[in-house]
């Protein structure tokens, strides 16, 4: 079974690194009514035709199906939902970017792409400056996905450069909504960690994204509404995501700048910000170590007790889920800023397997799995561009017949999760609680 090299070392200088789109509540016009913005969506269902069931069919394992019908008849109806994009009803243009928003998130496109790339462009312009709400905020998420379906070549560049001081405008605009602003920033940080070949872009991206997450607090001094953590959080995950690519030369700098400032966001009341400064700063000791082996922090006392209070938090008025899933991150983060190697992650997809053995790769994973979600294995197996960046070599060429040989039976499937039941079980019982034992 092919297995993903380890490590995950800055890039030098320009050169390119080997190595969440969830929509917002749409908001009906001031002027409808109930009943016809309704029919409105109704019209929009049959105007816009739906790409959902013709990407449930296109599933691996039925033999009878047309693959060669089935995609012509994709391309079809992404046709019409590109000329849908310019529709004067903003339902239909909505509807039209979750159509490809789905898509573009489980196939694999390229060819397509390439030949339409301008009027995708022209009309997410369109869609960015002109849309409001929902609208902006689908733009803004299929916007990140062409960029990982172009890739890094001319197209993905020309793309990206091409709309990147309007998603810059609207990221800086505090009068669009903060799910649009979210979505501006996952797409700016993304887009930049793809198609971005100058040092110069990347430092422009990081310095738009640190003036959002580094003044958490509103004009008076009072702290900033809740409604705007979402995309605290957002920005300071594509932050993240790109100092991974970050020179060296130019890392040294940022970490004295924030590191003594992140530790203040891990007493947000939000959960998911808490979390994602944690990993940022797990991030930058990895960053710091690498650069210099015995590097210090000097208010590593504060730091640990801080993560260690997080790491061990018990507040009832927290959700348990939400509790349960800070402590596991924070225990971790609280490891590695205490000198451990971050944990091995293992990610099975198809018959290979992506080990993800460091903070930055952890990160880079789950930038990409945010905006792909479920179809995140698909475009591990047959996209060059996340292949290249965690080193999985060249897409496998397997036949129905070898995919056939190698998949397990029922019964080997029973005694495979058997035996990883067993050993999860032993592995979690030396660090539970034994309360008989302590009595």
């Amino acid at each position: 079974m092919p297995r993903a090299h380890k490590g995950s070392a800055p890039r030098k200088g320009g050169q390119r690194r080997r190595g969440g789109a969830r929509s917002s509540s749409a908001q009906a016009d001031s002027g409808s009514s109930e009943d016809e913005a309704a029919s409105e969506a109704r019209s929009t269902t049959s105007d816009c035709p739906s790409l959902l069931s013709t990407v449930a069919e296109d599933s691996p394992g039925g033999d009878a199906v047309d693959e060669q019908g089935q995609q012509e008849d994709l391309e079809e109806k992404l046709k019409e939902c590109v000329d849908c994009l310019t529709d004067k009803s903003a339902k239909i243009r909505q509807g039209a970017l979750e159509n490809l928003r789905l898509v573009l998130a489980s196939r694999l496109l390229p060819d397509f792409l390439l030949e339409r790339s301008l009027t995708l462009a022209d009309a997410l312009e369109k869609c960015l400056k002109k849309g409001k709400g929902e609208e902006q905020a689908l733009a803004a998420a299929v916007l990140g996905l062409l960029c990982v379906q172009l890739g890094p070549g001319p197209k993905g560049e020309e793309l990206f450069h091409g709309l990147q001081p309007l998603l810059v405008s609207v990221l800086g605009d505090s009068t669009a909504s903060p799910a649009t602003r979210l979505h501006c920033a996952s797409a700016l940080g993304l887009g930049c960690y793809v198609a971005a070949a100058d040092v110069q872009d990347i430092l422009f991206c990081l310095t738009c994204l640190e003036g959002i997450f580094s003044q958490p607090c509103g004009v008076d001094g009072s702290p900033a509404p809740a409604s705007l953590h979402g995309l605290f959080c957002a920005a300071l995950q594509a932050w993240a995501l790109l100092l991974t690519i970050c020179p060296s030369t130019h890392v040294s700098h940022i970490l004295s700048r924030q590191l003594p400032r992140l530790p203040q966001l891990l007493s947000s009341e939000t959960v998911n910000l808490r979390i994602a400064a944690g990993e940022t700063i797990a991030l930058l000791f990895e960053l710091a170590r690498d650069l210099e082996e015995d590097f210090l922090y000097e208010d590593m006392d504060a730091l640990c007790s801080a993560l260690r209070t997080l790491a061990t938090d018990s507040t009832k008025y927290r959700a348990k889920a939400d509790r349960r899933r800070q402590r596991c991150t924070f225990r971790a983060v609280l490891r590695s800023v205490e000198g451990s190697e971050c944990e091995e992650e293992t990610v099975r997809f198809g018959l290979e397997v992506l080990y993800v053995d460091s903070w930055a790769r952890r990160r880079v994973y789950a930038a990409f799995k945010d905006v792909l979600g479920s179809g995140m294995h698909h475009h591990l197996q047959n996209n060059e561009l996340l292949r290249d960046i965690f080193d999985l070599g060249p897409v496998l060429v397997l036949d129905a017949a070898a995919l056939k040989a190698c998949k397990l039976s029922r019964f080997e499937k029973h005694l495979y999760n058997a035996a990883a039941f067993k050993a999860r079980t032993k592995a979690r019982s030396r660090v539970r609680d034994k309360r008989a034992d302590i009595l």
